[in-house]
């Protein structure tokens, strides 16, 4: 059995030299910010090679590009402004929502 870390975002990438550290995020279940939305927590830490990150970078731009031809995701530069807009303020409505993604 393999170990598998669930991860509902990126909190932040630091580059230092050749090295590069993504810092992995989710959302807490028990701690919650001012309204009452829930905290993003560390939860794990990827370092690796700035080459290795750019063949990272690379594949995730490759399964981006077949995630949005199947159609099962839409870039906002794709769409018309009215309707980027009304998605956008749908988001920023929505309770809950994780801050790596607005």
């Amino acid at each position: 059995m393999s170990n598998e870390l669930y991860a509902d975002g990126i909190g932040e990438i630091t580059i230092t030299g050749t090295i590069v550290r993504i810092d992995l995020m989710s959302l807490s279940a028990t701690d919650r910010d001012a309204n009452n939305n829930p905290k993003p927590v560390f939860r794990q830490r990827i370092i690796m090679p700035v080459d290795a990150f750019a063949n990272a970078v690379d594949l995730m731009q490759k399964a981006l590009g077949g995630l949005v031809e199947a159609g099962a995701v839409r870039r906002i530069g794709d769409m018309s402004a009215a309707a980027a807009a009304d998605i956008q303020s749908t988001q920023a409505g929505a309770s809950n929502a994780s801050p790596n993604f607005n």
